[in-house]
This record gives structure tokens, C-alpha cells and sequence, in this order.
């Protein structure tokens, strides 16, 4: 007869979880960067996915993830170099500003091509592996996956698919995989670089530092096992976006 331990009996099931080997699409910049730089700090390994090469000395595929055959392709890629994951971080995202008309179609959707369907292949290239560990993946939507903001069609649109992809992952793997979906409010990285002034943030916007965010990812990932953060919404305390 198999016996069913309370916690509250085993300490040692309520510890953190070792990070072990975590995959960051978008790990050569912004939120991704300080994703890798906070995994290795604490000891963790990091394998990258980005189209280009990451500061950080780190295992690394290049690969467009807005080619869904190419970005499954890069995982295993990844596997080959630095070995199974047992976290996965999305992390990759971009942007195209700008009323819905004045956007050219394949611009548009390239961010939806990006930020969902590239999520979407490395997840699930990555589940089989997830699996075997009851590893945790950790999408990435925004606060935009809460509210829609004007001239940005594209990146609501595929934030908020994200979102309901991340819940409706939950649902599937519960028992088998852990699901959190991070809901970040604006940070300070190269995000808005190259925008025009009217879609950056001005002078005196409360961004957060992407180290705290990063920390907030690691959190997530070192649940025990049979606890996960389903929806982890972070932000600077001026955050204008939310509620």
C-alpha cells in the first residue's frame, strides 16, 4: 500500500527547486539577458535561443522564431549542446507601433509570428523533455494581455493569445509540467529603441529594472514540484499601464 506523505512530514518537498538547465528565447537582450545573467548567478546552466549571439558566454542557437520549423529545430539543437531542459523561458517578443491601417501586413504579422507562434514551437519542442523532470515553462505576455492600448494591434493581439495559450497549457500539463504566465509591465531595456518619440516612454516613466523581473522568472521556475505561480504580474510601482 503506497503512503501519502503531508508536506508538512517532508520539508524537503517544499524546498526550491535546483534550476538545473534552462532554454531563454530572447536571451541576448533586454528582459532575456537579465533572465540568463540571473540563472547562471545562481547556478543554474542556460542554453539560448535569439537571432543573434548573446553577451553572455553561454550555449546559444541563432534562429528567426518567427520560423516555427526552424525554432523546434533550434531547441534540439540546444538539447545537443548543453542537454535536456528542465525550464523554459520565452522571452522573445517585438513590436511594430502604429494605427492598424498604417501597418504593413506582413510587418504585423511578423510580431504575431514572433511573440506567439515562436512561443508556442519552443514550448512545444521542449514539453517532451519537460516532462520527464516536471520541469516549468514561463511565458512571457504583458500587461498589454490585459488591455488593449491604441496603435498597438499586433502586440495585443499577441500578447493576449499568450495568455490564453498559457492557461489553456496549464490546463493540459497540469501534474506534468509547470505553466506560469509572466505579465510584465514596462521595463528599462532596448525595447523602445529605434521608436519614434510618440511610442516611447517619456522622460519621467516609472520603467522597472528587468533584474527584478528576472527575479521574479527565477522564482516562478524553482517552485517545488506540485506548487507553480500560474500568472505572475510585475511591475514598477508607477507602472501606467495597469490596472
Amino acid at each position: 500500500m503506497s503512503t501519502v506523505l503531508d508536506p508538512a512530514d517532508s520539508p524537503a518537498l517544499l524546498a526550491p527547486r535546483e534550476l538545473g538547465t534552462v532554454f531563454v528565447t530572447g536571451g541576448a537582450s533586454g528582459l532575456g539577458a537579465a533572465v540568463v545573467d540571473a540563472v547562471l548567478a545562481s547556478g543554474g546552466t542556460v542554453g539560448v535561443l535569439d537571432r543573434v549571439a548573446p553577451a553572455a558566454d553561454v550555449p546559444h542557437v541563432e534562429v528567426d522564431l518567427s520560423d516555427s520549423t526552424a525554432a523546434a529545430a533550434a531547441v534540439e539543437e540546444l538539447v545537443r549542446q548543453v542537454g535536456e531542459p528542465t525550464g523554459v523561458v520565452t522571452a522573445a517578443g517585438t513590436d511594430a507601433c502604429g494605427r492598424l491601417v498604417d501597418i504593413d501586413p506582413a510587418t504585423w504579422e511578423k510580431v504575431v509570428a514572433v511573440n506567439l507562434f515562436g512561443t508556442v514551437a519552443v514550448v512545444r519542442a521542449a514539453v517532451p523533455y519537460l516532462e520527464k523532470v516536471r520541469g516549468t515553462v514561463v511565458t512571457v505576455a504583458s500587461t498589454l494581455a490585459l488591455r488593449g492600448m491604441s496603435d498597438a494591434t499586433a502586440y495585443s493581439a499577441s500578447k493576449f493569445a499568450v495568455r490564453g495559450f498559457s492557461h489553456a497549457l496549464a490546463a493540459e500539463l497540469a501534474g506534468s509540467v509547470g505553466v506560469t504566465c509572466l505579465i510584465p509591465g514596462g521595463m528599462r531595456t532596448a525595447f523602445f529603441d529605434g521608436r519614434t518619440e510618440q511610442y516611447r516612454p517619456g522622460p519621467d516613466a516609472d520603467l522597472n529594472d528587468p533584474r527584478a523581473t528576472a527575479g521574479a522568472v527565477l522564482t516562478a521556475l524553482r517552485q517545488p514540484v506540485g506548487s507553480e505561480i500560474r500568472e505572475l504580474l510585475v511591475m514598477a510601482s508607477g507602472e501606467s499601464s495597469w490596472p
